[in-house]
């Protein structure tokens, strides 16, 4: 029932940007907390942001603060993030996450505090 689709990850030369797109369903948006993580090969699986509910705030690693900016649309039921300025070492598989719970609302980078995920999309930063 609760569906999260990611898109929008391609091949991309160093410095340049991808909007990465997070399509949900099963759920209505604007109740729930939105994370993003990456995992590159052998690395294990980072917290990147998080957009809370209405009362939350959203927060940044410091490895992409500053170049990626996440953003929700509850009409459509997407989260974005935009990334820029991309670096080799930002080449990952992508995936956007949300609790288990509605009452879990608290913005955290940790994967463990969420249980629906979708299927990641491939980001390539390579000239």
């Amino acid at each position: 029932q609760v569906q999260l689709v990611e898109s929008g990850g391609g091949l991309v030369q160093p410095g340049g940007s991808l909007r990465l797109s997070c399509a949900t369903s099963g759920f209505t948006l604007d109740y729930r907390v939105i994370g993003w993580f990456r995992q590159a090969p052998g690395k294990e699986r980072e917290g990147l942001s998080c957009v809370g509910s209405s009362a939350g705030s959203a927060y940044y690693a410091d490895s992409v603060k500053g170049r990626f900016t996440i953003s929700r649309d509850n009409a459509k039921n997407t989260v974005y993030l935009q990334m820029n300025s991309l670096k080799p070492e930002d080449t990952a598989v992508y995936y956007c996450a949300t609790t288990r719970r509605v009452t879990f609302n608290r913005c955290t980078g940790s994967p463990s505090d969420y249980y629906y995920w979708g299927q990641g999309t491939q980001v390539t930063v390579s000239s």
